[in-house]
């Protein structure tokens, strides 16, 4: 029955895709993807062949009714993105929801997210999180959020690129303090991730100090917080 398939891809490491992943790109007809270039990455380390169409925050109200069409004859359709599972900031939501409002079958299939690998990683409370995605450009903006969640109960997670990081860890430190425990992870499953955790005007420090390249999770403890007093009741 042909279907929507959202299929997470490798946040680094291409072996890290999935049994299922690798079974649903090979049987799909057509795969969605954010920049052909990424995707024939992937697909070539595969060795797989596949018709690929542009899908990305540019051209998605456009393409959906293509896609819903494609599926409306027959095909069934993979959507991907450059790096980790589609629609958690990345495209993917409009033609999600137009399946679901055709009633058009979709599969998702669990695998990488950097969100999850960061906090699994950071040692920073898990029993709950608030996932903000990437913020606004403007410091006013921003500012402004970091104040609206300032004391959030629970922990706070954001993505933010390499050109806009520091001024990132910049507007958090002046809105929450540079005592805030905070973890910064990059590059993660590549051969230079790293994770910078402590107090955020020491992670400001350590990250001004070296390359700032790569894409980067900032995840923000709650205020109540002790990096050396970890406690269960948090």
């Amino acid at each position: 029955m042909s279907k929507l398939v959202i299929v997470p891809t490798p946040i680094g490491n291409l072996d890290d895709i999935s049994a299922r992943a690798i079974d649903a790109l090979a049987r799909c007809d057509i795969v969605l993807c954010e920049d052909t270039r990424v995707c024939s990455k992937l697909l070539n380390h595969l060795k797989m062949d596949k018709k690929m169409l542009l899908y990305r925050d540019d051209n998605e109200e456009r393409q959906v009714p293509k896609i819903i069409d494609l599926i409306g004859e027959g095909n069934t359709v993979c959507l991907t993105s450059d790096a980790g599972t589609p629609a958690i900031s990345d495209p993917g939501y409009r033609i999600v929801n137009a399946c679901r409002r055709r009633k058009i079958p979709i599969e998702s299939l669990p695998g990488a997210c950097a969100l999850i690998t960061a906090l699994a990683a950071s040692g920073l409370p898990s029993n709950g999180f608030l996932f903000l995605g990437f913020l606004p450009n403007k410091t006013s903006a921003r500012t402004n959020m970091f104040k609206k969640y300032i004391d959030f109960d629970y922990t706070l997670i954001f993505y933010e690129s390499c050109h806009k990081i520091l001024k990132f860890l910049k507007d958090l430190q002046s809105v929450i303090g540079a005592t805030r425990v905070i973890c910064v992870a990059r590059e993660m499953t590549k051969i230079h991730e790293i994770f910078h955790v402590g107090e955020v005007g020491q992670i400001y420090d350590e990250i001004a100090a070296t390359s700032v390249k790569g894409e980067y999770v900032i995840i923000v403890a709650p205020q109540r917080f002790k990096f050396n007093q970890c406690s269960l009741d948090l």
